[in-house]
């Protein structure tokens, strides 16, 4: 694994880049890497055995420069495909978790000719009737001026794990860590402070637009994004087949089930590549 920095028109985006292979673009949620961690995870780690993984820090996050004050969800997308520009992508695999996942959708729908195939990871995005997205900015607060366990409640399956408590500990932890906290939490500020949290209620009938080989993955107990988003997500991708569910996971899948989340999304991949290369060597024929 390397870290640099990237310019994008003027802003600086932190990098980790590691493995070899197609390029896969990375976008992090909340227990993630440049959520709270600063290098790559076991997940990580076990893409790049497969894939080029690029994993940029959201605008603010990580040492990344924000994008300025009132910025919101299309201000993300464009910086994002300024990042692909960058970084000489004209089409790349699109991985996302969590919040990075609405931010991976948003651009699989407007732009797909620049997602050659789409991974959503437990993905906030929508709005669901009666399915609300989790309140992470009350959670965040400890209870007691200490106490992190209903955070880790809605992001864990188990919120006295050591998965959990590595990530959300009680009391004072890294500070390093703690500064990348709390700017994960900044940045979902800019794209989902409004309750019902973290949606874009245009983003479910423009699913269809997505068309490109997706996978979708959910943790069994994910209590931040309810599994009916999942199903949302799978039914409204044209090529996405059926919800994936990671028994053991809650919101936190990678975190919590880390070779198993990185074995699906892998063996996608795959399989995704073995199909196009028929279809592939037809057109040039």
């Amino acid at each position: 694994m390397s870290a640099r920095s990237l310019d994008v028109r003027g802003r600086k985006v932190t990098l980790l880049e590691g493995g070899r292979g197609e390029p896969l673009v990375y976008l992090h949620g909340f227990a993630d890497v440049h959520g709270v961690a600063a290098d790559f995870q076991p997940f990580h780690r076990k893409l790049c055995e497969a894939t080029t993984v690029i994993a940029p820090a959201h605008p603010g996050c990580a040492g990344s420069d924000e994008l300025g004050d009132g910025y919101g969800t299309d201000d993300v997308v464009f910086h994002y495909l300024e990042v692909l520009d960058a970084l000489g992508l004209d089409r790349c695999d699109l991985v996302g978790h969590c919040a990075g996942g609405w931010i991976a959708a948003e651009i699989a729908v407007r732009h797909p000719e620049r997602v050659t195939r789409l991974v959503l990871i437990g993905a906030c995005g929508l709005f669901v009737p009666g399915q609300p997205i989790g309140d992470v900015f009350m959670h965040s607060q400890p209870e007691r001026g200490v106490d992190l366990t209903t955070l880790r409640s809605l992001l864990f399956s188990a919120p006295d794990s050591a998965a959990a408590l590595r990530f959300f500990p009680d009391g004072r932890g890294n500070l390093d860590e703690d500064v990348r906290r709390y700017q994960m939490l900044r940045f979902g500020s800019f794209v989902g402070f409004r309750p019902p949290y973290f949606y874009n209620r245009a983003l479910l009938r423009r699913l269809y637009r997505a068309a490109m080989p997706a996978l979708v993955i959910w943790g069994e107990h994910d209590r931040m994004v309810p599994l009916a988003h999942g199903e949302a997500y799978a039914q409204g991708l044209p090529n996405a087949g059926k919800l994936n569910v990671v028994s053991g996971a809650g919101h936190a899948t990678p975190v919590e089930q880390p070779d198993r989340t990185a074995d699906m999304v892998i063996g996608f991949l795959r399989q995704a590549r073995d199909r196009a290369e028929p279809q592939r060597a037809k057109a040039i024929t």
